[in-house]
This record gives structure tokens, sequence and C-alpha cells, in this order.
């Protein structure tokens, strides 16, 4: 055997050798070579973007459901393989049942192979949100923006509500995600601040919840929140903490701070709803913390 043939043999073992390593390791292949991680988004309206335009050609009319929605915005920037059935309205009995007719139950979307949930859910759960903006602004053009006749008349309602029901509505949603995705990671935000801390000079006339009933459904949100969270716990998903980040951006704020729209004089077709800088934002808050590009 000449010492030609005997490097080109020594070289070629060097060679497989080396691939065999690297295919141990994980590392065989360039990585734009993988597909995209699957995507799915479930959820409401606050997940939906409802009220943005433009609308999302591939869902149903009922649903409100915007392109420029969270998901929408964090998958063009993660690079994810984004199946979006979020839908306005939904309740957690959403995942499981069709919400319109023609309208597939969230949970079909999921299988084995999904990599990666996102969602809000829980505010349309016995009609906590509709129900007490409602109560609450009814009951504050009635006193033309004084006292707390909201929180006089219901008390601890919404709060009773949340706790009877949508707590451990909660949880069984997010069981049946983890038992459809078993592979996926899961991660539900919480819901950004629709009021401030405390009543602000001129909003009124934006938002018509009497000086003392902001608080109260400032505590209404937090309350929600917390049994978002404490079900996300409870199921070993994530919880994506917004509270911090949208702090200053609720509906009182003016155009290009505020996150959510007013009732009254704001720029989206659906009221007290994220706008487009606010899924923006909601899209940023949950890269951070999934650690996504």
């Amino acid at each position: 055997m000449s010492m030609r043939i005997r490097v080109r043999g020594t070289r070629r073992l060097a060679a497989v050798l080396a691939a065999g390593t690297l295919a141990v390791l994980g590392l065989n292949g360039p990585a734009a070579d993988a597909s995209p991680q699957s995507y799915v988004a479930m959820g409401d309206s606050y997940s939906a973007g409802s009220g943005i335009l433009p609308l999302d050609p591939d869902a149903s009319l009922l649903c409100v459901r915007s392109t420029a929605d969270y998901p929408h915005v964090l998958a063009a920037r993660a690079g994810l393989a984004l199946t979006d059935v979020t839908c306005g309205g939904a309740e957690t009995k959403d995942f499981a049942g069709s919400q319109y007719p023609g309208v597939a139950p969230q949970l079909d979307a999921l299988s084995s192979s999904t990599g990666l949930v996102t969602m809000t859910i829980g505010g349309n759960d016995n009609n906590t949100f509709i129900d007490a903006i409602l109560a609450c602004g009814s009951a504050g053009v009635a006193t033309l923006g004084f006292g707390h006749p909201c929180q006089s008349l219901y008390g601890s309602s919404f709060d009773d509500q949340v706790d009877t029901g949508t707590y451990q509505a909660l949880k069984s949603a997010f069981a049946a995600v983890r038992a459809k995705a078993p592979n996926a990671r899961v991660a539900v935000l919480g819901y950004p601040w629709i009021v401030p801390a405390a009543a602000v000079p001129g909003c009124f006339a934006k938002l018509p919840i009497a000086s003392g009933d902001v608080p109260y459904l400032r505590d209404l949100q937090t309350h929600l929140n917390s049994a978002v969270r404490r079900a996300a716990a409870a199921t070993g998903a994530t919880y994506v903490d917004v509270s911090g980040v949208s702090e200053g951006h609720d509906a009182c704020q003016p155009i290009g701070t505020r996150w959510i729209e007013p009732i009254l004089f704001g720029t989206n077709f659906v009221p007290v709803h994220p706008n487009a800088l606010g899924e923006s934002r909601l899209a940023d808050r949950t890269a951070a913390v999934l650690g996504l590009s």
C-alpha cells in the first residue's frame, strides 16, 4: 500500500468519525435546515386583536381576528409556524366546543407536534369583563362620575364569580391544552391594565367610570389575573405577567401611550381592547419571558 493511499484512507476515516460525533452531539447540519417551530395561538379577543384592522382573512368574521394581533407579531419575529385560532368573545368552554357555526373547537389545532401555545382567556367567563364595564359605566353616567355606585351595587359579586367558576374552568382548560399538546410550552398571558390605579382627570369623557369605581375595577382585574396565574401554575404553564409593563398604558392615556382603547373616542372599532401598539407590546413581553428572539 502506498503512502498516498494510506493518507487518503486516514482522512476518510477521520471525516466519518467527525460526522458521527456531530450527529451524536446534535450538531450535524446547519440550523437553517430545521423546520420552524409549530406555534398555536389560542384565546379570546385580547389575543385576537379584535378591533384592529386589517382583519385576518382566514378567520370567521365573527371572531374579529386581526393580522396585527400579538401572535402574528410574535411568530414573524421569532420565525414560528403560526396557526392562529384566537377568537373574540372566546370562553374556556370554547376550547373544547365550537364557539360559532363553522368555527372548530380551539383544541382541535393542537397535536403532539405543537411546540408552543399562547393565550389570554378567562375574561369572558361569566361575562366578567363585559358585565363589570357595562355595569360600572352605566352607574358612573348615572352619578355623573362621582362616588362608587358600581361597588355599592355589586360589591364582591364579580370577584366571587371568578373564585367559584372561572378559576376551576381555567385549570380544566389548561389541563386540556396540556393533554392535547404534551410536548408544547404553554404560555398564558395576564390581561394588561384597562384602568389606572386611581381616577385620572379628564378620563371620564372617554371612560365613563365613577372616580370611586376606578380602583374597584382595577382590583377586579387584579383578582382575575391572580386566578389566571394560579391556574397556570397548577397546570405547569408559564404565566406571562404584563401588569408591570402595561402600567401607565391604560385606556385613560393619550393616543401613542395607551395600549387599551377607551369606550368613547377611541381608534378601534371594538372598545376597551388592545390597540395595535398594545398587541405589539404584548408580543414583546411574551418574547422576553419565553426567551424568543
